[in-house]
């Protein structure tokens, strides 16, 4: 949700070559991002009155969005929106974790959510950033029916020190997303928080990019166990991470 679409448009249509076509109109201006003819986003914006800050929104899946809401409450967290029909392309909710971090819940009818995982341009990885990982992941087991576990080097972010406090969460034993508790460490103006992870070709040129288009580069570059990653944002402050492909 950002505070112009059309500049928002622009700017990811240059970074990562997002078309788009319109979303389900009663959520308002509301685009959804394709590669191809393949979904890999939404992009909405705020009324003009709502002077929020911006922020990716990391959905999760669910079969049924108004029994998760109810767990969701039952384990500590919070509903603050739905859930809601998004028309016949499913139902949602917006949550928080019982630690602050936002994010969404979808339960997909005729739109699945991001069809295209791994192209550049595409989400491959999401990361939350939290006080502590053991309590929060507890929440994301009962809640989702994932499993969460000791970090086993899965996913493109930086690899955590030896005996720090990450887990990974995985479903049917796939690996999904990443738990990493930094107590203290978390940015003042943020909070717990989730993090996406989009595919470029070439990092570095995409970093360079950012900046030419008017985002911010918060971690330049660098090498880890699985490649090479950044984190920028866009010019309306929506922090996310870079990975090159070949990572």
């Amino acid at each position: 949700m950002v505070h112009s679409l059309a500049a928002t448009q622009e700017f990811y249509h240059a970074l990562f070559g997002w078309e788009f076509a319109p979303g389900p109109e009663h959520l308002g201006a509301y685009v959804r991002a394709r590669i191809g003819d393949r979904p890999v986003a939404g992009l909405g914006e705020l009324p003009p009155e709502r002077h929020l800050p911006v922020a990716w929104t990391t959905y999760l899946a669910s079969d049924d969005a108004d029994e998760t809401a109810e767990r969701i409450r039952a384990r500590g967290g919070t509903v603050a929106v739905g859930p809601l029909d998004a028309g016949e392309a499913g139902r949602m909710a917006l949550a928080a974790d019982p630690q602050g971090a936002a994010f969404g819940v979808w339960q997909a009818r005729e739109h699945l959510g991001a069809v295209e995982i791994g192209a550049p341009g595409s989400p491959v990885w999401h990361e939350l950033m939290t006080r502590d990982s053991s309590a929060v992941g507890k929440f994301y087991d009962m809640v989702f029916g994932c499993h969460s576990e000791p970090w086993s080097g899965d996913g493109p972010g930086p690899a955590p020190e030896p005996g720090s406090d990450a887990l990974t969460l995985r479903v049917a034993g796939r690996p999904v997303a990443a738990i990493h508790g930094v107590g203290g460490a978390l940015p003042r103006d943020r909070g717990p928080h989730w993090r996406t992870y989009f595919a470029v070709a070439d990092v570095d040129k995409a970093v360079r990019q950012v900046a030419e288009l008017g985002g911010y580069v918060v971690l330049p570059p660098q090498d880890g166990a699985a490649g090479r990653t950044a984190t920028v944002t866009d010019p309306e402050g929506a922090a996310f991470a870079l990975v090159g492909t070949d990572g």
